[in-house]
This record gives C-alpha cells, sequence and structure tokens, in this order.
C-alpha cells in the first residue's frame, strides 16, 4: 500500500459496500486500488460501519479484488488497521 492511499470502506446510492484502498476521497466517484464488494455481511457486525472497525468475518461474503471506479458514492468510511487485516484474508462464504 502506497503511503498516500488509505483503507477505506465507499458505499453507493446503488447500495454497493466496497473496501480498497483510495488516494483521493473527495468527489462524487472514487478509485479504489484492490477493491473488494461485500454481498453480505452479518448482523453481529451492527451494520456496514462495522465492517470498518472490525472487518468481514467468516459468516460474510466478500468477492475477489479488483481495480474499480466507483460512482455515486454516497459515503466514505475509514478502515481501522484491526480491520484491515480481516478485510485482506475475508474468504467466501459457502
Amino acid at each position: 500500500m502506497l503511503k498516500t492511499e488509505k483503507a477505506v470502506v465507499v458505499t453507493t446510492v446503488h447500495r454497493g459496500v466496497f473496501f480498497g484502498y483510495a488516494s483521493d476521497v473527495s468527489g462524487k466517484s472514487i478509485q479504489l486500488k484492490r477493491g473488494r464488494l461485500c454481498i453480505y455481511w452479518s448482523s453481529d457486525l451492527r451494520g456496514f460501519m462495522g465492517l470498518a472497525t472490525m472487518g468481514p468475518n467468516k459468516n460474510c461474503k466478500v468477492g475477489p479484488p479488483a481495480n474499480i471506479l466507483l460512482h455515486d458514492v454516497t459515503s466514505v468510511v475509514e478502515v481501522e488497521e484491526a480491520a484491515i487485516k480481516a478485510w485482506e484474508e475475508a474468504p467466501w462464504k459457502f
């Protein structure tokens, strides 16, 4: 991760919830490096902001990483250090 990149959880008007690394989070469109889509998160995370503080757990469904340009951004949440590892290792639950 470059020093100018921040680990963030981004939500969109289209109800997408993504994790990734961004250099600029100031606009309605954000470029994410190694972005991952969280398709499902469990209720014990207490909402999408729990993904930023605790990271996904074994009950979540997280897609593989890809560089992505997100449009119609509604929120950007900085990710806690402890949650970054969980995002990096998040498997797809079957």
